[in-house]
């Protein structure tokens, strides 16, 4: 698949992986996390920013423990629709914007958030966008926080494929995200595994 092609799958995702889907299983593993480690960095005041947000399901689960400064991006626009019926709290407070990574990221400026953090959303990035991780670095004026698919789920990523696909569908790239993020002037702070995913904390240096 090509990079238009990886877009406009999730543009027009509904049913399994849709906003709705996500928000009718609510927070998880990864919402608890983030609510469990940023208190030791930042304070409830913080700018926070989730990369491909959905319907929030973990921006609200933030918002619930005190968090009021919430911005999200996602791609596909019905997302915010059913935000507004399943968190109508985070619709009416958060700042929500939609559209590409590829698009929106080039206009948000330096270190505009105190936490930058992605849930299985920069693992679907194509090979030929990777100056999005620039971007995403260049943005995160303290901690970066990556929830992504590192083949370590039992379904997926078996072997040392760079790629795998969801359900024979629409591809996940799997990538050493302490490399990268390392790479682009980040410390990793902490490396948790979970049944799914990897969660990774950074912080800039």
């Amino acid at each position: 698949m090509d990079p238009d092609d990886v877009r406009r799958d999730w543009v027009e995702r509904d049913g399994t992986y849709s906003p709705a889907y996500y928000a009718d299983i609510g927070p998880n593993e990864v919402s608890e996390t983030l609510v469990s480690v940023l208190p030791h960095y930042v304070d409830d005041d913080a700018a926070i920013l989730e990369l491909g947000c959905g319907s929030g399901r973990h921006l609200a689960h933030l918002r619930e423990h005190g968090y009021g400064t919430l911005t999200g991006i996602d791609i596909n626009d019905a997302a915010f629709e059913v935000m507004a019926e399943a968190y109508p709290g985070l619709a009416a407070t958060g700042t929500f914007r939609t559209g590409a990574l590829e698009d929106v990221l080039p206009e948000i400026p330096d270190g505009e958030f105190d936490v930058v953090y992605s849930v299985e959303t920069l693992q679907h990035i194509h090979p030929d966008e990777e100056w999005v991780f620039e971007a995403v670095a260049r943005i995160t004026g303290d901690l970066l926080i990556t929830a992504e698919n590192e083949g370590n789920s039992p379904d997926r990523g078996r072997g040392n494929a760079a790629v795998s696909y969801v359900d024979d569908e629409f591809p996940l790239y799997h990538r050493d995200w302490k490399s990268v993020f390392t790479g682009l002037g980040f410390a990793q702070l902490i490396r948790e595994p979970t049944a799914r995913d990897t969660i990774r904390v950074f912080r800039s240096v």
